[in-house]
């Protein structure tokens, strides 16, 4: 079966399964309609911008994830953590999060998905309550690092990070995880493999398991964000 083509101006309810679905891609069309993005990440899939073409929804054949219970901390990074005098926070500052995310320099590549669309309709799941962020602060008070990433029904997805201080996103990677793993999740969404991200033990699935997972982890009904203000 080809991607489907979305409907452009009607918020979509129940996304295409991906498992019916033969490449990487599962739909198609410029609809980031807040209930058209939260009905793909509960199915297994999430927008990813590419220049010249329309919106593009992926649901990966690998897909990657990051188990706490296989989470490899690097001596030097326990130690970082162990000295460091950031503050961390969760949805305190979503906006500048995904802006800083937006216009973070990253090497080897070229502009960044985050559009200013892209940017817009998730503050709107951020109002919601289904788009949150992670922000590192220092001493100062000043926004030095944070990742931000989607509750898809009690799974979170990790979407971008963004660093000004050393190990800052690394760090509130760390709070993340201590986080979600009070709340009883065991591993976070992905995505795509990166070397940072293997280093730390993530891996990739299959597709039909990543759902299997996603699935049996949104029927425990978790509540991740229970309005944390810390």
């Amino acid at each position: 079966m080809q991607p489907l083509f979305l409907p452009l101006n009607t918020p979509v309810k129940i996304f295409p399964d991906p498992t019916r679905v033969r490449g990487d891609i599962v739909a198609v069309g410029d609809n980031l309609f807040p209930d058209t993005i939260e009905a793909a990440y509960r199915s297994g899939c999430f927008p990813w911008p590419h220049e010249g073409y329309p919106l593009l929804w992926f649901s990966p054949l690998q897909r990657a994830i990051l188990e706490f219970d296989r989470l490899h901390i690097p001596e030097s990074l326990e130690k970082a953590r162990r000295k460091s005098l950031l503050r961390f926070t969760i949805d305190r500052s979503f906006p500048e999060v995904i802006t800083a995310c937006r216009t973070a320099s990253r090497p080897n590549q070229e502009g960044t998905w985050i559009t200013p669309d892209i940017r817009s309709a998730y503050i709107q799941l951020h109002h919601r309550g289904v788009a949150h962020s992670v922000e590192a602060w220092d001493r100062e008070g000043n926004l030095v690092g944070g990742l931000y990433g989607v509750d898809s029904g009690g799974v979170f997805a990790g979407e971008s990070m963004f660093t000004r201080a050393s190990n800052a996103s690394k760090l509130a990677l760390l709070y993340l995880i201590d986080h979600l793993s009070e709340r009883g999740l065991d591993f976070i969404d992905i995505q795509q493999l990166t070397p940072h991200m293997e280093a730390l033990g993530a891996r990739e699935l299959p597709r039909r398991l990543f759902l299997s997972r996603l699935k049996l982890t949104q029927n425990k009904k978790l509540c991740l964000f229970p309005s944390v203000t810390s």
